[in-house]
């Protein structure tokens, strides 16, 4: 889907709504969810990050643990996720 430019006038009326302090919003045609909607909510539920195939060698002791660990889950989404686990503590890390 393609986005067109905003108009002059519309680009005026959005920096204005920018610009009004929370409390001068008027919210009360868009009632607040109650709270017990959020009671399922998962955050990134659907973000799916790009995926990439590759031939990657393993020992097979290490296959065989996730494999045996994956509970309800593929073993390669549990090595994605040690593996994003690593890199995310390693770049916090320094």
């Amino acid at each position: 889907m393609s986005k067109k430019p905003l108009r002059p006038d519309e680009q005026a009326e959005l920096k204005a709504l920018a610009a009004l302090p929370d409390e001068r919003i008027d919210t009360g045609d868009i009632p607040e969810a109650p709270a017990g909607n959020w009671a399922f909510a998962r955050r990134g539920r659907f973000y799916r990050p790009v995926k990439q195939q590759i031939t990657l060698r393993i020992d097979a002791d290490l296959i065989a643990w996730f494999k045996d660990h994956a509970a309800g889950e593929g073993y390669q989404t549990r090595i994605n996720a040690a593996l994003r686990d690593y890199v995310l503590h390693h770049t916090q890390a320094g």
